[in-house]
């Protein structure tokens, strides 16, 4: 695959100084592949990705299930099991290539650099374990509190940041006591509490109702002003995409098809699939318009499509060969745009165009 090269926007700071862009990238993902053995074949989850995360962003990334958006920040943490996933590339931080640490060298990172909130809190927190006690551990394990006394005193200020009422005594509760959306909370707590570089929110709000969904939000929001950490918003919510995020990664089948700046790829699409969601959720106010689902299904991840992964279902590749035939890598096709669709211009221009050349290295 061949490697390209995408520019944050352009700041006064990355005007005066040509490296500045480069520096604010503190996690940096390069070829990443992820396979599982399984009876039916070898699953490609994750098919040579790369895309990197600047300090201080909500980098939204989004799919329809399937796609590799969770499988790829499970590896980049080491969640992974290695007897069963087949994990290659890199992943960049602090220099470090997280894929090559061991367990013991992972752990002072994870909890600590890069955090991770999942998508089901019961399924996180110990059952037999107070909520407390469950955040005074994280606390004390990377060495933010040298007492029992500090690291509660850490945790009460936690939960009350994320807006648990009683602080003091809900410390002494158990998750079963909790609802869910304070058990959300409390993995939030958990997750910040010592103020990692990089927040992972997989699917964070998926599982609560929509009230609470825009509490929790929030509290996101609140919790990167906080930490200063990048936040990486898992989710197939574009919605919440367009509230939060700065910059998009739309994923397909395990690959990426486009990555750029949320407001210009939802004004201006430069891939099918991308299209293809935006004109499948409904939109408030303007002109009413139908809903255009994407036809057929997602493609087997042990049996992929030759060339574009997405060819099969797609109304603009007019069963052209080059997308039958040729898988395209991604391209800039604008500033901190890019798109993995050979016809992107067709998109961009309104018009047909010839097949787009890979951008060489940058």
């Amino acid at each position: 695959m061949t490697d390209t090269v995408e520019h944050a926007p352009a700041t006064d700071a990355d005007e005066r100084e040509p490296g500045a862009a480069d520096a604010r990238r503190i996690l940096e993902i390069s070829d990443l592949t992820v396979d599982f053995s399984t009876e039916d074949g070898l699953v490609h989850a994750v098919d040579h990705v790369s895309y990197h995360v600047y300090a201080g962003e909500t980098l939204g990334v989004v799919g329809e299930s399937g796609s590799g958006k969770s499988v790829t920040w499970l590896a980049a943490m080491g969640l992974l099991r290695r007897t069963s996933a087949k994990v290659s590339g890199a992943v960049m931080m602090n220099g470090q290539n997280l894929l090559e640490l061991s367990t013991d060298e992972l752990r002072p990172i994870r909890g600590s650099d890069i955090a991770m909130i999942f998508q089901d809190p019961n399924t996180s927190l110990n059952p037999v374990m107070s909520i407390g006690d469950q955040i005074d551990e994280t606390i004390r394990a990377h060495g933010r509190a040298s007492t029992s006394a500090a690291a509660r005193k850490r945790t009460i200020q936690l939960l009350d940041l994320v807006g648990i009422p009683d602080a003091t005594e809900r410390c002494r509760q158990y998750p079963h006591e909790f609802s869910g959306g304070m058990r959300q909370r409390a993995m939030i707590a958990m997750a910040i509490a010592n103020d990692p570089k990089v927040l992972v929110a997989d699917e964070a709000t998926t599982a609560l109702d929509v009230t609470i969904q825009a509490q929790v939000l929030e509290i996101l929001e609140l919790a990167r002003e906080e930490t200063h950490a990048a936040i990486i918003l898992i989710t197939h919510d574009l919605g919440l995409v367009a509230e939060l995020a700065d910059r998009v990664v739309v994923m397909y089948a395990g690959r990426v098809a486009e990555i750029g700046d949320c407001d210009e790829i939802f004004r201006l699409p430069a891939h099918p699939y991308t299209e293809g969601l935006l004109g499948s959720i409904p939109v408030m106010g303007g002109e009413p318009r139908r809903l255009l689902p994407i036809p057929g299904q997602p493609p087997s991840l042990t049996r992929l499509p030759s060339g574009c992964a997405f060819h099969p279902r797609c109304a603009r590749s007019a069963d052209r060969a080059i997308c039958r035939e040729q898988r395209p890598d991604p391209i800039e096709v604008g500033p901190a745009h890019l798109s993995a669709c050979h016809f992107w211009s067709e998109m961009t221009s309104g018009a047909p165009g010839a097949p787009a050349s890979p951008a060489t290295d940058g």
